[in-house]
């Protein structure tokens, strides 16, 4: 199984929203790992985010997304009847338009078998063999992915990489706590323009 598996993905509209934004969401400026972790379960039609623990992943930017503000209706769950109005009120949501980028799926530390990697490149060959529901999006189920397509780049090129560096000005979510925001882990990070080296890798695991 080869260790470079590149994917490239485009998303028209996405917001992937700061884990400490409260009334107005803000948004990272590039797709944390957890939020790519997701999509790639959901592009194989798998629900159970502890399945694929251990694999590691490398995101580079092909774009500049860029950043509007909209106003949209917001739920809050502050009354047990989920029809109140009070849990429902218009906030400002951060968007980014023309997010491309390149994941690069590295399974080799995968202890479940068959692991992301096989099912993704599965995915690609016999997609008929895939049981999943639902649009694929990154992030919230508005942010619809236009296109996800096998690419080929080599160890030498230059991309825009996402890269572990304890001084970076990015902190960004490798795994999030869905239930609360205790066992939700971070990573800090800069873009680097470079090849592809052993900082750009995040392994996705709960600790």
């Amino acid at each position: 199984m080869s260790k470079l598996f590149p994917l490239l993905v485009e998303v028209p509209i996405a917001c992937f929203r700061q884990s400490h934004a409260r009334e107005y969401a803000e948004t990272y400026p590039v797709p944390p790992p957890a939020t790519v972790y997701g999509m790639l379960l959901s592009c194989v039609g798998e629900v159970n985010r502890y399945q694929h623990i251990g694999v590691k992943l490398a995101i580079a930017m092909l774009s500049s997304p860029t950043k509007s503000t909209v106003i949209r209706t917001f739920r809050r769950f502050k009354k047990r009847e989920i029809s109140d109005p009070t849990n429902a009120r218009p906030d400002f949501q951060e968007l980014l338009t023309d997010t491309r980028f390149i994941v690069c799926v590295d399974s080799s530390q995968e202890k479940n078998s068959p692991t992301l990697q096989e099912r993704l490149e599965n995915a690609f060959t016999h997609p008929e063999t895939i049981d999943r529901f639902g649009g694929l999006c990154l992030g919230e189920s508005r942010d619809l992915v236009n296109s996800i397509q096998r690419f080929t780049i080599s160890t030498d090129e230059y991309y825009e990489w996402l890269t572990q560096d304890p001084d970076g000005l990015l902190t960004l979510p490798y795994w999030v706590d869905h239930v609360g925001s205790r066992g939700t882990k971070w990573q800090r990070y800069r873009l680097e323009l470079s090849s592809l080296n052993p900082r750009v890798w995040t392994q996705i695991k709960t600790d």
